[in-house]
């Protein structure tokens, strides 16, 4: 096994920064005064946001809890997890777009079914078929139509 080599970020110098594709992150290629490289992720630290569940319980919002949520409920019909990053990214745009420190996980859901809209339209189906509760047949025939009319 090999051992972890520990390095420390102020006795670095930053070779290179570029922002990532999706424009979540700096990356930052580092060499420490011995010669050794490393690279850094910076992200930028967005203010707390806390959801209202249905319950009434309130916790704060975790992106991490929101990319798990996206990748089970519909993550199979998405090539890479980069394509499920760029989802989330984009709804946690939308969420934090609001302006508020408070959101319910009604907007969360619904913030999930605007971009799936544009990115996959069989996820979106998937995904607001459980999210507003289908029922019927024509529950999914109704959001078909509304999709078809959008176009």
């Amino acid at each position: 096994m090999k051992a972890m080599r520990e390095f420390h970020i102020g006795d670095s110098k930053v070779l290179e920064s570029r922002e990532t594709v999706d424009g979540t992150m700096i990356r930052r290629r580092r060499e420490t005064a011995d010669g050794h490289r490393f690279t850094t992720y910076e992200r930028i630290e967005m203010p707390q946001l806390t959801v209202l569940k249905r319950s009434g319980n309130k916790e704060i919002f975790d992106r991490d809890k929101l990319i798990l949520a996206v990748r089970r409920s519909v993550g199979k019909f998405f090539d890479s997890e980069l394509e499920v990053e760029e989802v989330v990214n984009r709804v946690s745009d939308i969420l934090y777009g609001y302006g508020v420190d408070q959101i319910t996980s009604k907007q969360i859901g619904e913030a999930i079914l605007e971009v799936l809209a544009d990115v996959n339209e069989v996820a979106y189906v998937r995904f607001a078929s459980v999210f507003r509760e289908f029922k019927t047949l024509e529950d999914f025939e109704d959001i078909l139509k509304e999709q078809k009319n959008k176009k």
